[in-house]
């Protein structure tokens, strides 16, 4: 099988790049596009550092053929940023002490932001719910919870008008 041309939109700008057979969206975000913050763990989908928003939805991007989302709106943590600020989840993980090393840290954050926009006010076990299939040897959950939840609260604050 040749290798072929796949096209994405991969934080808002539309991205063509030759792939292997076979390779994964992971490989090509990192590979082709520069894109190194969805970081190669266990490259068996159970670790979570790859984790990128797929049509919105958190994936394990390693697991993904990348032929498969040909044309599909990719997110990753490069593409949370809105004109170089840190957005709420982001400066959350900061002030709440939410990394240590920061392996998982983009996959955490890539889920934390899929939930959040689809729950701007999610209890604590709907934060737990979100990040279990992300691992941490580090920090422990309980920062990246409570981040989480800060976060929660930052978007809603900003959202109402004063």
């Amino acid at each position: 099988m040749p290798s072929q041309i796949v096209s994405l939109v991969v934080n808002g700008e539309r991205r063509e790049f030759i792939a292997a057979p076979g390779a994964t969206l992971l490989a090509c975000l990192r590979e082709s596009l520069g894109l190194i913050a969805a970081k190669r763990g266990c490259a068996q989908g159970a670790c979570g550092t790859c984790t990128v928003l797929v049509e919105g939805r958190p994936e394990a991007s390693c697991l993904v053929p990348v032929e498969t989302v040909a044309g599909a709106s990719v997110r990753t943590l490069e593409g949370v940023t809105a004109g170089g600020e840190l957005d709420e989840v982001q400066s959350a993980f900061i002030d709440c002490f939410a990394t240590q090393c920061g392996f998982c840290t983009s996959g955490m954050i890539m889920v934390a932001e899929a939930l959040l926009e689809r729950n701007p006010d999610p209890s604590e076990d709907d934060v737990i719910e979100a990040v279990s299939g992300n691992v941490c040897r580090c920090t422990g959950y309980r920062p990246i919870v409570i981040a989480i939840m800060e976060a929660a609260r930052r978007r809603r604050e900003r959202a109402v008008p004063r």
